[in-house]
């Protein structure tokens, strides 16, 4: 059998008995020779072309629903997903994933943010998992294996209608190695305290797995710098200190010196997004995936980040600021019961 997770260049010449399939508007099951059977009946931009051509490829999120995008039988791996929609999805629209039947999500977290388009806002993103290009493609490269289904829904909370969505989800069917573990995602918020300037980006994670990536959405709330804060991994049993302590915000996203004014984005880690208006709060978008160092645990995890900045006389400044996270990682099921996911409004970026 061959392996059906990493397709590198290497690999490509070398045949594996599984099966490609790909989910979208025009294939909604997936189904071998299902593709492009929509009828136009005479309406839309195909009705001068008939069947076979281009008659429905996206769908309507109705609103305050949740839209079944792909359920799927397996064994197998999720391969690419690719989706691109309006900007007023990004934190109004969730994501989830289910596997093998199960009802508690392993994957629950704002369109936008878990494609690094935090705070409702573009931005363009090149890395090796996740890529954003223009205008708003949003791209997940992340493997994730399934034995006996997979299931994802997109849950709109706003309002309206939102016309214009557009998905696909590419797979192989196939048998996975026994020893796979199930990708999750987790979205959190806080707004830090002086008191205690610090965010957790995840904890209560119990089992076996690996910490694969960090994406932020921080919010200034005063001015000057804000990065001075460690990143810190407590892994099995560890209680007040951790294991792994970074030396910096900056720092743990592969950048220095406050970043020098200047974005960027590579294939592991990125500071894509800085945004700031007049009259309007700072905004900072930030990735680090641990592909080639995954953080590995045995028992639990928990990650934290500070939030802080200098005062004038060279001491450090605990900040109030408004940190969103999602933490990605894979781990062998059951997961721990993810906390509530807050409202819509509870979500919304600052103005």
């Amino acid at each position: 059998m061959g392996n059906i997770f990493w397709r590198g260049l290497s690999s490509l010449p070398m045949l594996a008995d599984v099966e490609t399939r790909s989910i979208s508007a025009e294939n909604s099951e997936g189904a071998k020779g299902g593709g492009a059977k929509a009828d136009p009946a005479g309406e839309g931009p195909a009705r001068e072309l008939g069947r076979g051509w281009k008659v429905r490829p996206c769908i309507t999120l109705p609103a305050e629903s949740t839209t079944s995008l792909a359920e799927i039988d397996g064994p197998g791996v999720i391969q690419h997903i690719w989706m691109t929609t309006r900007q007023q999805a990004y934190r109004d629209c969730v994501l989830r994933i289910f596997w093998d039947g199960e009802d508690s999500p392993s994957v629950e977290v704002p369109l936008g943010d878990f494609f690094c388009n935090g705070h409702g806002l573009r931005c363009n993103v090149n890395s090796l998992p996740v890529a954003v290009n223009p205008s708003g493609g949003f791209n997940c490269y992340w493997p994730m294996p399934f034995n006996e289904g997979a299931r994802i829904t997109i849950e709109s909370q706003h309002p309206e209608p939102i016309d214009g969505f557009f998905y696909q989800i590419t797979y192989a069917l196939g048998e996975i190695p026994e020893n796979s573990a199930y990708f999750h995602a987790q979205w959190r918020r806080s707004v830090t305290t002086r008191e205690l300037p610090e965010h957790t980006i995840i904890d209560g994670v119990k089992g076996r797995g690996q910490y694969v990536g960090t994406y932020l959405a921080w919010t200034q709330f005063s001015d000057g710098w804000w990065g001075e804060g460690e990143v810190k991994f407590y892994i099995d049993g560890d209680e007040k200190f951790p294991t792994i302590c970074g030396t910096g915000t900056e720092d743990y996203f592969g950048g220095a010196w406050g970043f020098a004014g200047e974005t960027y984005s590579t294939a592991f880690l990125g500071y894509p997004l800085y945004h700031r208006e007049e009259g309007k709060v700072p905004k900072h978008g930030l990735y680090r995936w641990h592909i080639m160092d995954p953080i590995r645990f045995n028992e639990d995890l928990r990650v934290t980040i500070q939030a802080l900045g200098w005062w004038p006389d060279g001491v450090y400044e605990p900040l109030t600021d408004d940190i969103c996270s999602v933490a990605y990682w894979y781990q062998h099921e059951p997961h721990a019961a993810f906390p509530q996911l807050p409202a819509r409004r509870q979500r919304h970026p600052r103005l």
